[in-house]
């Protein structure tokens, strides 16, 4: 699993990387965490405000921070999803 934090390096977007390697953490999970700061990268995946989170290339949502609770539902789903279809 790779997840990805699109962002220039604003202060939400340090704070959805902490909260990512936090939830892998706590659900033993093994995943790389990228930080994609590139303008035209970002644009690539067509948010309009950041950060944007990607997970195995699907974007998942952008412009804001989740709670603990949904970015462990949103994982869950993604690990779901990616082994059984």
């Amino acid at each position: 699993m790779v997840i990805k934090i699109l962002g220039t390096g604003c202060a939400n977007c340090k704070r959805l990387k902490r909260l990512a390697l936090e939830v892998l953490k706590e659900m033993k999970i093994d995943a790389q965490v990228v930080e994609v700061t590139d303008i035209p990268a970002i644009m690539s995946y067509g948010i309009s405000a950041t950060p944007g989170l990607v997970i195995d290339e699907k974007l998942i949502g952008y412009g804001g921070v989740p709670s603990k609770m949904q970015l462990k539902q949103i994982i869950s789903r993604a690990i779901s999803s990616s082994c059984c279809g």
